[in-house]
């Protein structure tokens, strides 16, 4: 299936590659129901395969799910495919169908449908609240460096939660045309501050006893707090046995080599297409641990005596993070 925000494309294979049919449905409950009739009308279903079961496809998956079919994940078509035979829906479609029929996609679908998916959720509001905050900060302070001497002799080195309830708490006076505007602008950041922060407290009231009764053995892990644990949990999905080793947790979190040359040298390099939160969750532990853990100290000065780079150190730390995080993943899951 190729799915897309209003539509879904189908397309029907028989067990000897042929192709019975294409059609479109609705992204809805109601074209969900239609698509299973449409594809049992030619038999036993005994695969489907959909693409984006973690965005656009993420509610077909779980209507198929919940109809006992197996559904695997297909990644979007090779590039030199589309370019050679071209690319529209219904060809996306029979793309999806050959993959998975040939066993090419395999991989099971990550699943919303748990606590892991209420987490994601809250992160994603917790996350704009945090940019709304950090936006009116960056704001009232760009306006103290412009402003009058007085302000800025009096705000510059604020912190960032003195500077918001400082400004907020300004009383402008109407005198001087451009001292009165630039404390009427300074008071609105400092009082929109104010509504994210309460977000952000009500928020993590929600998030800290999910990840807690979700994976209380990652909790346990040094440099591993709720925040970083939800980042985690969410990067793996509901479905955690979606990894079936820690290679692929690696590449997941964007830590696994791969080769980069053909040559007589091996070279390698990292794959960058992980998730890129898992990934910064890793550095975050890794940081931490760096500067509190009096093990992990003790590697970083090992592993400087035998001339590796403080990059080159962090990458290793991540590498064995990732093999902590993973086993308690799976013993959450």
């Amino acid at each position: 299936m190729d799915t897309h925000a209003g539509m879904h494309v189908a397309a029907a294979l028989d067990p000897l590659g042929g192709l019975p049919g294409v059609r479109e449905f609705p992204a809805a409950a109601a074209g969900y129901a239609a698509l299973l009739s449409w594809l049992t009308g030619f038999g036993d279903l005994a695969l489907a395969g959909v693409e984006g079961t973690g965005s656009y496809g993420a509610g077909l998956a779980r209507s198929l799910a919940a109809a006992r079919v197996r559904v695997v994940e297909v990644d979007r078509a090779d590039r030199q495919d589309r370019r050679r035979a071209g690319t529209s829906d219904p060809l996306d479609a029979v793309s999806a169908a050959r993959a998975a029929l040939s066993g090419r996609a395999a991989g099971a679908p990550e699943g919303r449908d748990g606590a892991v998916e209420a987490i994601r959720a809250l992160m994603a509001a917790r996350r704009s609240a945090r940019n709304e905050r950090a936006q009116a900060i960056s704001q009232a302070r760009s306006l103290i460096v412009t402003g009058p001497d007085e302000l800025r002799a009096r705000f510059t080195r604020y912190s960032a939660a003195a500077l918001a309830e400082g400004i907020a708490a300004l009383r402008p006076r109407p005198g001087d045309a451009a001292g009165y505007a630039v404390r009427v602008a300074l008071r609105e950041p400092g009082r929109r501050v104010e509504f994210p922060g309460g977000q952000l407290e009500r928020l993590d009231d929600l998030i800290v006893p999910l990840v807690t009764a979700r994976a209380p053995g990652l909790l346990s892990l040094s440099g591993v707090g709720p925040g970083t644990a939800a980042l985690l949990l969410a990067a793996a999905g509901d479905h955690p046995e979606r990894l079936r080793s820690e290679a692929a947790r690696a590449h997941l979190c964007g830590l696994a080599p791969v080769p980069a040359s053909s040559g007589k040298a091996r070279r390698h390099r990292l794959n960058r297409g992980g998730n890129r939160e898992a990934d910064h969750a890793l550095w975050r532990i890794v940081i931490t641990q760096m500067s509190a853990r009096p093990a992990t100290r003790a590697c970083v000065e090992r592993r400087t005596s035998e001339g590796l780079s403080k990059k080159e150190i962090i990458r290793c730390l991540k590498r064995y993070v990732a093999r902590e995080v993973y086993h308690h993943l799976r013993a959450g899951g």
